[in-house]
């Protein structure tokens, strides 16, 4: 990352790195600041850097500071509950904590209080609590730069850049490893796929703690020199304003994103012309989704793709395909990697940008990447006569709401520990807007209603975790052994 940053600056110089925030140039010695103040605070080389914030300047500041300290980035979710983030704190073993108090209300600082974080020595708040964020800077002063240097040279390809965490089938957060040449790779392919240059204004919607928004996105964009938008929320009309004054040409998302601007009573006042490629992805696709993102929005390149954060770009159209196979298909492997399709129709991914392993679980990693090296995805698919890849579902529970990943154990645990709620499974439904959303299959205790599960649930979960309805069952199907078929679990009609 050092060595990317140092190319970008030579390269790019004066051209507008982050719009109206920062040039190459500022970028590159905004980074040592950055790298300067962490050292200040005992930040070295193998230590971990959590951040939980909305796409900012002082995020692509934060985790580019860390990462060429030698450090990991840890990304939190800002729709995390405080036991949420709590959870990957912990099993990170996180020395720092960047955050942004009071984004959309939230009290990051207040859902931590009282929990019991050894590890971690010092929270620093681009909303001024805690130690605010130029206070943080001004501690840098203290460090030779000879000493952010050598940090920097002591980086190599191989040292791990980020930790991702997602939760798996036992609802346990799992941190997904990766180096510096896996991040930097990945987001080269992107970048290529895209056919990212130096002239394009891309408006990153996805979020930065989102493997998609942080490295088909920030890194991205360093690979190439493209200018990069900052957008903290989706608001749609805020958004179509952006691309009209900014001359937006990249625009990456979830399906929802462009259903809901296609859509939207107020798009014919706004000059979306210059809008050039887009990939929509993550969620399940409308059939006209990709002809209309070319005929009513006006996009010269539309495309799909498909990863996880073991791999975040597995697979992308080729270019310019015709938008009907598009919306059937993710496209082939992306150079450096393969892909086959298992006997039980798992799709199984090898190759370079495949992850390193869980962080500091080894029995799960064991599981994910087999002898031979292939990945375990738990998608199922097939590949047509062109070697692109069809999904055509999940081997595993987990479900898509929006672009983000829900599993259903982690729903489930949070369900069975309401003293009402006996036992729970929860699976996900088609949803218009966002693809699919959450159902929940409760047995009660005698008397009991589900009028407090939602409530219950937004207290402990990110809201897309949510159910969006509860079914109430006398009992639930089971196989042999006593294990719940959610198979049988077909959509009901939620309980009142």
């Amino acid at each position: 990352m050092p060595a990317l940053l140092d190319d970008a600056a030579r390269r790019f110089g004066t051209a507008p790195a982050v719009a109206t925030e920062l040039t190459w140039a500022e970028l590159r010695e905004q980074v040592r600041t950055v790298s300067r103040a962490f050292a200040a605070i005992g930040i070295r080389a193998g230590d971990r850097v959590a951040v939980w914030s909305p796409n900012r300047v002082e995020f692509i500041l934060a985790l580019l500071g860390a990462e060429c300290l030698g450090a990991a980035l840890v990304p939190i979710n800002t729709r995390y509950r405080g036991e949420e983030a709590r959870v990957i704190l912990e099993r990170s073993g996180a020395s720092a904590l960047v955050l942004c108090n009071g984004f959309l209300g939230n009290d990051y600082l207040g859902m931590l209080d009282g929990c019991e974080l050894p590890r971690l020595h010092t929270v620093i708040d681009l909303s001024g609590s805690a130690l605010p964020w130029p206070e943080f800077l001004d501690r840098g002063a203290s460090v030779p730069l000879s000493t952010i240097t050598a940090a920097e040279q002591a980086v190599t390809p191989e040292t791990v850049a980020d930790i991702l965490y997602t939760s798996g089938t036992t609802g346990v957060p799992k941190g997904v490893m990766s180096t510096h040449r896996q991040t930097i790779g990945v987001a080269e392919v992107w970048a290529r796929g895209a056919s990212l240059t130096p002239e394009d204004e891309y408006a990153i919607v996805n979020p930065f703690f989102h493997s998609f928004g942080y490295k088909a996105g920030v890194i991205a964009a360093l690979t190439a020199g493209t200018t990069i938008h900052p957008v903290e929320t989706f608001d749609p009309v805020a958004l179509m304003g952006l691309i009209e004054r900014a001359r937006i040409t990249v625009l990456p998302g979830a399906p929802t994103l462009f259903t809901t601007l296609i859509n939207h009573p107020r798009r014919t006042e706004f000059d979306l012309s210059s809008l050039r490629f887009a990939i929509a992805g993550a969620a399940t696709v409308p059939e006209n989704l990709f002809a209309d993102m070319l005929e009513i929005l006006g996009f010269d390149q539309v495309a799909q793709a498909y990863g996880l954060t073991e791999c975040v770009v597995a697979t992308q159209s080729r270019p310019h395909e015709d938008p009907q196979h598009v919306a059937h298909t993710t496209g082939p492997a992306v150079p450096g990697l393969e892909i086959r399709i298992a006997a039980d129709g798992e799709i199984l991914i090898r190759g370079e940008y495949v992850m390193l392993g869980y962080f500091d679980d080894p029995d799960a990693t064991a599981a994910a990447i087999d002898d031979g090296g292939w990945l375990h995805t738990g998608d199922a698919g097939c590949l047509d006569e062109h070697g692109c890849v069809k999904i055509t579902g999940r081997l595993k529970d987990m479900f898509t709401v929006g672009g983000f990943n829900v599993y259903p154990a982690e729903v489930e645990n949070v369900l069975s520990a309401h003293p009402d709620v006996v036992e729970a499974a929860v699976i996900g439904v088609a949803d218009a807007r966002l693809g699919s959303v959450g159902q929940a299959y409760v047995t009660l205790r005698p008397g009991a209603t589900t009028a407090g599960l939602p409530d219950y649930c937004r207290e402990r979960l990110a809201n897309f975790k949510v159910p969006r309805s509860f079914v109430v069952l006398d009992e639930f199907p089971r196989n042999a052994s006593g294990k719940i078929l959610k198979r049988d679990l077909a959509p009901g009609q939620p309980s009142r």
